[in-house]
């Protein structure tokens, strides 16, 4: 398939355990249901003990890489995939009280994971060429999503939800136990501990490249606005009387929409200027909140969701390529965290922010997300002045004490795709 060309073995490997692990992923979807339904938690209870693991999420995604850089990414997605699995096994034999040390823990391990699967994708690709490979962990991943909180919900309704936890926790586990066996102890990209190198450290390799730091500062905020579709969306809709089965259409249009054209979208525009791409897909998130300034009418809502979906097909794939592409080679994973963490952040932020301001203005809320959205793209399209694009070129400025590149453990030699 042309689309996938150039796309490493490994890179494919990793995908289809990115959609099996997707489709096992119920804890995620059912998880506050579950809180304040069999286990009684009231509503604020509940919000209280998710944000929690939340919290641990990202902090799993932010320091993910950081472990990777020294112990190795491979380890460090199957400590982090064990971790999850046992967790989540023995969740619904565990106490409340117990959940609040317990859920971020397990959350936690899931964001190590995470970042830890961006890292093997980054290091598996040349510099350039990743767009491609992160659309189709993407594609792969959102497309286990599609699958999976349907079944999830044929689970909790004939059995209970305690088998969502179950499933979910042993599903990770055979992940880890396919992750193993795909990347194997000697054979892999960063599978060894990472030699610890002189020179520049994190925050001085930011400094020399000023567009990276722009690029993150963006994507918390339109990490926070985007997932008001989430949180506020669905309480905004029903204010204005479409009822649930009209926002669960919505959602479903926005997985439809990524699936169809995200792949061919990133082969489409694989030679293009990354940070072009973002800015452009950052404009469209705020134009799609913009409409509900609008009203919440049917055509509204349908437009909303459909620049909300090709904004997010334009800003992530080549946003995550870009950072990965930035990124000095002993440095991987840990610019694979900040952009992991980055990218998860709103988790955190939309609700607490978006609630607040939908209860003391509702009519602010969204001209706030479309203007924060806005101005997000247009600092990244700003940031082009910053350095020269990495696409097509290395772009990377001259370290003022230069970094001995590691041979990578799969191929042998610096930079190049695995063989096969």
């Amino acid at each position: 398939m042309e689309m996938l060309r150039g796309v490493p073995r490994t890179v494919r490997l990793l995908a289809f355990g990115a959609f099996f692990n997707g489709v096992v992923s119920f804890t995620f979807v059912y998880l506050f249901v579950c809180l304040t339904g069999p286990r009684g938690l009231s509503v604020a209870q509940a919000g209280v003990l998710t944000g929690i693991g939340g919290i641990g999420l990202v902090a799993g995604n932010f320091t993910g890489g950081w472990f990777g850089d020294r112990y190795g990414h491979r380890r460090m997605l199957l400590l982090g995939a064990c971790v999850s699995g046992a967790v989540l096994i023995a969740l619904p034999l565990l106490p409340l009280a117990v959940l609040y040390g317990v859920l971020p823990l397990a959350e936690y391990a899931t964001g190590v994971v995470r970042a830890a699967n961006s890292a093997l994708v980054a290091v598996s690709v040349p510099e350039g060429s990743r767009r491609q490979s992160f659309a189709l962990t993407r594609f792969a991943g959102n497309g286990g999503f599609t699958v999976g909180p349907p079944v999830g919900a044929l689970i909790a309704a004939h059995y209970s939800y305690d088998w969502l936890f179950l499933i979910d926790g042993m599903g990770t586990l055979l992940f880890a136990g396919y992750a193993a066996r795909i990347l194997p102890a000697r054979g892999t990209a960063h599978s060894r501990p990472a030699q610890r190198p002189g020179g520049p450290g994190l925050w001085s390799e930011l400094r020399a490249r000023p567009a990276v730091p722009v690029l993150l500062s963006a994507i918390v905020c339109a990490d926070t606005v985007y997932r008001q579709q989430y949180s506020t969306l669905p309480v905004f809709l029903a204010d204005h009387g479409h009822g649930t089965s009209f926002y669960g259409w919505l959602i479903g249009l926005n997985g439809a929409v990524i699936l169809c054209l995200e792949l061919p979208a990133a082969h489409a525009l694989r030679k293009r200027a990354p940070l072009s791409i973002v800015g452009t897909g950052l404009l469209l998130v705020g134009a799609g909140y913009a409409l509900l300034g609008a009203g919440a009418g049917t055509v509204l809502a349908v437009s909303m969701m459909c620049s909300l979906s090709l904004g997010e097909i334009l800003y992530k794939t080549p946003a995550t390529a870009y950072v990965a592409d930035q990124a000095p080679v002993h440095a991987q994973g840990r610019f694979q965290s900040l952009y992991a963490g980055a990218s998860i952040s709103g988790q955190v932020l939309a609700p607490p922010l978006g609630g607040a301001l939908y209860s003391a203005a509702p009519a602010l809320l969204w001209p706030a997300c479309a203007v924060l959205a806005c101005g997000a793209g247009g600092a990244v399209l700003a940031a082009r002045r910053l350095g020269p694009s990495p696409s097509g070129s290395r772009s990377r400025p001259v370290l003022r004490h230069p970094v001995p590149r590691r041979p990578d453990a799969e191929t042998g030699s610096p930079g190049r795709p695995p063989a096969g």
